[in-house]
This record gives structure tokens, C-alpha cells and sequence, in this order.
């Protein structure tokens, strides 16, 4: 492929409209790439995006599209800026007749593969950016069999690419960015409060919020004078302490402004594609208390950027987190040595290596 402009489609799941680790990348990418001049289009799918979903399911998505349509609620306005070259589309299914021709075309999720692997050669080369092993999101037999789909895959995190290698799958490894001028340190970490601890709040399971908030209480019951705040894309859960600050879908202002009030951020999920918020809590300084799992080794290292545990260990998480409480020098160390290694990752960098990706097809990036 030369260097003109490529006509490029991403294929999401489903609507835009609630704020998600997944679409934000992909949005991410629509708006650098929309500014290197190429044609930038992103597919919502009304409501299913489940292949051979029959005649029933094909009404419903009919009357869905039709209530959403002329509305534009599956846009992402009220959480993500998309730039206004971006064409974003909102269709009754992921039918290639709704598919813009183009010359690359990229599934984003388990659900997108089997129809992108379907679409004719107008659609443009077909992509597979994996995020996660969304066995979380659909039966494992039915996500590893997306893996092994005729399409190109790119991989978000090393060890996403160490399961397509055991899938008999060449996948190119092309880490995530992040927004250097949204997020970023504004107060230092010794002139935090050290008492105060900030936390993603989420009702899936497998996100480990169970988890992390039993490791609050467990760090409040050894100091009574611990601060703690959650944020979250739901209402306030009923079970929440009192003594537990919650946000609700704050605005991005806000939410850089909590990162930087924190001196420690908790992130207990059991797996993670990527994690996002550790990293933007790490660009704003605090210092990271996680588990030891696939995403959050992207960038997270024991002693060095962060201290990790056992995933589903509220114990040790919370003995992680009184450690940096009371050794403010630690918690310095990691919340700086965490800063530093973070900014290597700008999304101006992971768009060049997306965009040689489409243009050579195949550079690893190891």
C-alpha cells in the first residue's frame, strides 16, 4: 500500500454511549489517524451484533435502530470528544451492506470477527484488534475460536500475544497510548495526602471492585484516617461504606484532578486486557497498588513502578497499600519511577505503528 490515504472502518460491539476502556482506544486511534489525513469511519451496531441472529433478532435491531437513530445516543459525546472528520455511523447490523468500502476494515471485539472475516474484499483487509480475552464476554471456546479467523491481528499487551503464539497465531504486538495532554501530574507525589486512596468502582466481577473494596475497609480498620474515593459508569452502590467518596461518570477534568489527589490507586481486577485507569492514574502520579495480572504487566513491575499481589487477595492488597501509607519514600520512588515509564506510551506513537501496520503488514513491535 503507498503512502495516499487509506479508507479505514472500525467495527465496534455496540453503541458509544457508555464510557469503556475498549471503544475509548478505538476512538483514540479514529481521531490520530483522522489527523494523518486518512478517511476515518466507525461502525455502532444499533443493538446485537451476534452473527446469524434470525429473523426475530433482525426486527428487534430494526426497531432499536429506528428509536436511536435520529437521536444519536450511541454517540460518545458526553464522555469522549471524537473529532467532527470522523464519520461515525450508527446501523441497523453489522451486515457488510452497511459497511462503508474502504481499504482496511477492523474488527475490535469477539462479537465483530465472524462478520468482518465475511466481508468481501471492497470492505477493504480485514483486522482483528484484541483487547482482552473476552471469555468474560461469551463462551472460551467460541472467543479462541475468533483468534484463529482469516484476519490480520494486532494485540494490545505482551501477554495477548503469548496466547495467540500458543494458538498457532502470529498476532503484532502494538502497546496502547495515552493522552499526555488529558492526564497528567500536576501536584507531586510528596505533596499528596498519604492517607488518600482512589479506586475504579465496576459491577463486573471479574474487575475485582469486591475485592479492592474489602481491601479498603481492611487499610480503615488499621487507620481510621484513610481517605478513600471510587468512580464508576454506575449509580453509588447501596453497599458502599459512608465513609467512601464516589463520582459518578466524572468529566475528564474532574477525574485528572481526583488521579492527582490521590496518593495511592487501587486496581484489583482479576484480568485486564490493558487497564487504562492504572495508567492514567500512574501519569498523574499516584503511586499503583495492583494485581498481578496480563495488563496490568504492561507497565506495572513489583518494587519498581507499582506493588502487585494475588489477584482475588484483598489481604495482601490492602497490606500493599498500608505499606505505601506509612513509607512515604516508597511511595514516592514508585509513584515517580511509575510516571516516567508511563509517558513512553503516547498515542502519536502507537498510531505510527498502527498505520506501518496497515501499510506493510506485519512489523512486530517486540
Amino acid at each position: 500500500m503507498t503512502d495516499s490515504k487509506m479508507r479505514i472502518t472500525f467495527v465496534l460491539p455496540g453503541r458509544g454511549d457508555t464510557p469503556a476502556g475498549g471503544p475509548k482506544v478505538v476512538y483514540e486511534y479514529a481521531n490520530h489517524l483522522s489527523r494523518k489525513n486518512h478517511k476515518v469511519s466507525i461502525v455502532h451496531p444499533s443493538r446485537s451484533c451476534h452473527y446469524g441472529m434470525g429473523l426475530i433478532g433482525s426486527a428487534m435491531n430494526w426497531f432499536r435502530y429506528f428509536q436511536i437513530a435520529l437521536g444519536k445516543p450511541f454517540r460518545p459525546d458526553h464522555w469522549f470528544q471524537v473529532d467532527p472528520e470522523v464519520n461515525l455511523l450508527c446501523v441497523p447490523s453489522l451486515s457488510e451492506r452497511w459497511i462503508p468500502k474502504g481499504d482496511i476494515v477492523i474488527a475490535t471485539a469477539w462479537k465483530t470477527v465472524e462478520w468482518v472475516s465475511r466481508y468481501s474484499k471492497s470492505k477493504g483487509t480485514g483486522y482483528y484488534l484484541i483487547q482482552h480475552l473476552e471469555t468474560w464476554d461469551g463462551p472460551e471456546e467460541k472467543v479462541r475460536d475468533t483468534w484463529k479467523a482469516p484476519l490480520k491481528k494486532i494485540v494490545i499487551a505482551k501477554w495477548l500475544q503469548q496466547i495467540a503464539t500458543s494458538l498457532g497465531e502470529e498476532a503484532s504486538y502494538i502497546p496502547n497510548g495515552l493522552s499526555m495532554d488529558e492526564f497528567q501530574m500536576d501536584i507531586s507525589p510528596e505533596n499528596r495526602d498519604p492517607k488518600r486512596i482512589f479506586m475504579l468502582y465496576h459491577e463486573a466481577d471479574w474487575k475485582g471492585s469486591s475485592d479492592g473494596i474489602e481491601a479498603l475497609k481492611r487499610v480503615r480498620k488499621e487507620d481510621n484516617g484513610v481517605k478513600a474515593t471510587l468512580f464508576g459508569v454506575s449509580p453509588r452502590p447501596d453497599s458502599l461504606p459512608e465513609w467512601i467518596e464516589y463520582f459518578q461518570r466524572p468529566q475528564r477534568k474532574l477525574l485528572r484532578h481526583l488521579y492527582n489527589q490521590a496518593a495511592v490507586f487501587v486496581s484489583p481486577s482479576w484480568t485486564e486486557g490493558w487497564g487504562l485507569p492504572p495508567s492514567e492514574a500512574m501519569m498523574c502520579g499516584a503511586a499503583l497498588v495492583a494485581t498481578d495480572t496480563g495488563g496490568h504487566q504492561e507497565y506495572a513491575f513489583h518494587g519498581e513502578t507499582a506493588l502487585l499481589s494475588p489477584i482475588k487477595n484483598p489481604k495482601k492488597l490492602a497490606e500493599n497499600v498500608l505499606t505505601l501509607i506509612r513509607d512515604i519514600n516508597l511511595r514516592k520512588r514508585l509513584a515517580l519511577n511509575g510516571h516516567k515509564y508511563i509517558t513512553q506510551f503516547t498515542w502519536e506513537l502507537a498510531t505510527r505503528r498502527l498505520e506501518s501496520q496497515f501499510r506493510e503488514g506485519g512489523t512486530n513491535y517486540d
